[in-house]
């Protein structure tokens, strides 16, 4: 018999810690290979890990709660034909110390390749050129407690790029003092982010549960018969991130009825083409690519803040926001001007799908640029999203039924007669996005979904 390491993944260059949420195993019980035994929750996403091997959960290491970093041994498989296997992961390294997946990252040379890797986020590289780097240990040599400080999540050094925050600041509580979300916002909420940089042991720490108390409700008190329900990981993050959105972009919106009686007779000639490719071509698929298409035309809603400029993305990376039972999560179609209707209708079912059942990785919740929500599936007539930082637009879809609506006939007269519609709303970052060019890009957006041309599946 042999015993095979199991370890938290390295699920993303820029994670470097995540959270077992849960156990879907428990000690003594047979797994197969591949089979799902237990979750993780990182800054990014949640994921069901498979076990490596097939044989029995012999040791579990890390319980449920617990953060630890990546290629932490968090629990034991034993197996009958692991020998070969057990020999592999059975170095002694330390859990704290990540091997080469994370290369040390100096700053990024002048002269890139014109294709950048998927990994570091082009907010990222401006974030590290707008702020002095964590500077190495004495004698240039980068330890591992270095890097994971400096390789804080790509939010967390947008954060600190847009309020002018030396990161090296901050006193970190995560792992080998890595500078969490928390941590960064609670040393906004304490009004110094001007502060000079200083030791970790003198600087003065803002309690770590500052934006939370920020964030809830203070003073809230539970009544006999109620139920209290801790909040998930996730939840406590799209709660952070919302209330720093509206705390950071000057929020406006407008709102553009849509006429989609041309696209329910497209999709009714096409959906059964789709189908047979296994894709149900819903009305999102073309909001999504009227979206894609015009923001190539309007540069100025697929773009980023970071202080006092404004990056305009090269590439159109469409989130699409999934509502789970335990949250929201937004995975990213990437070059969503590139594909065409199938290649979108394909993109937000696969996404869609693998988001529900916890299938998805990090780098596919990332490097979005424009977020699309669809409450109307819910029956919402309208909603105001809260913008996707650090993006600067976001559309809702509201839902789209008949409508009573003055149409003119051939002969110039008007009538009134029923027509398929449905509200578009978006919310956009007035610091950057004035209103004229919203308005122009959502009529451009209209129109094309008004004059949407039939093209074959």
């Amino acid at each position: 018999m042999a015993r095979i390491d199991v370890v938290m993944p390295q699920m993303g260059e820029s994670i470097a810690e995540g959270t077992l949420s849960k156990w879907i195993k428990n000690l003594g019980d047979e797994v197969k290979r591949d089979e799902p035994i237990f979750e993780i929750s990182t800054d990014k996403v949640d994921a069901e890990i498979p076990a490596p091997n097939a044989g029995v959960l012999a040791e579990i290491l890390v319980q449920q709660g617990q953060t630890v970093a990546v290629n932490t041994v968090v629990a034991r498989i034993e197996t009958e034909k692991g020998a070969a296997v057990a020999s592999a992961p059975a170095p002694a390294a330390p859990a704290a110390a990540p091997p080469p997946p994370a290369p040390a990252a100096p700053p990024a040379p002048p002269s890139r390749p014109a294709a950048p890797p998927p990994t570091p986020t082009r907010t990222a590289e401006f974030a590290t050129r707008s702020m002095p780097s964590i500077p190495a240990a004495a004698g240039g040599t980068e330890t591992a407690e270095d890097r994971l400080r400096r390789k804080s999540t790509p939010l967390v050094r947008k954060i600190a790029a847009e309020h002018g925050i030396d990161i090296s600041a901050v006193a970190g509580t995560g792992h080998a003092g890595r500078v969490t979300r928390d941590d960064i916002l609670g040393y906004i909420e304490a009004g110094s982010p001007a502060a000079a940089p200083a030791p970790a042991a003198s600087a003065p720490r803002p309690p770590v549960a500052a934006p939370a108390v920020a964030h809830a409700s203070p003073g809230a008190d539970p009544w006999p018969g109620d139920r209290v329900e801790p909040w998930s990981r996730i939840r406590k993050l799209t709660a952070e991130h919302m209330v720093m959105s509206r705390r950071v972009s000057a929020h406006v919106q407008t709102l553009f009825e849509i006429d989609y009686t041309r696209i329910a007779q497209i999709r009714a000639r096409q959906k059964k083409e789709f189908a047979e490719r296994g894709v149900n071509l819903t009305y999102l698929a073309f909001v999504a690519k009227a979206i894609s298409t015009g923001l190539r035309a309007h540069p100025g809603l697929n773009a980023a803040v970071s202080n006092e400029a404004t990056i305009y993305r090269r590439d159109i990376n469409l989130g699409i926001a999934v509502a789970l039972d335990w949250g929201l999560i937004v995975p990213v179609i990437r070059h969503a001007d590139e594909l065409s209707l199938l290649g979108i209708a394909r993109a937000i079912s696969d996404l869609g799908e693998r988001a529900r059942t916890k299938k998805l990785s990090p780098d596919e919740v990332q490097r979005g640029t424009f977020t699309i929500t669809n409450p109307g599936v819910f029956g919402s007539y309208a909603g105001l999203p809260v913008i996707n930082q650090p993006q600067v637009a976001i559309l809702g879809v509201g839902s789209i039924e008949k409508r009573p609506s003055v149409v003119t006939l051939p002969d110039g007269t008007d009538t009134i007669a029923p027509r398929l519609k449905g509200m578009l709303t978006m919310s956009f970052d007035h610091r950057v996005v004035d209103g004229a060019d919203a308005d122009r890009f959502l009529a451009d957006v209209k129109k094309s979904l008004e004059q949407f041309p039939e093209e074959p599946a």
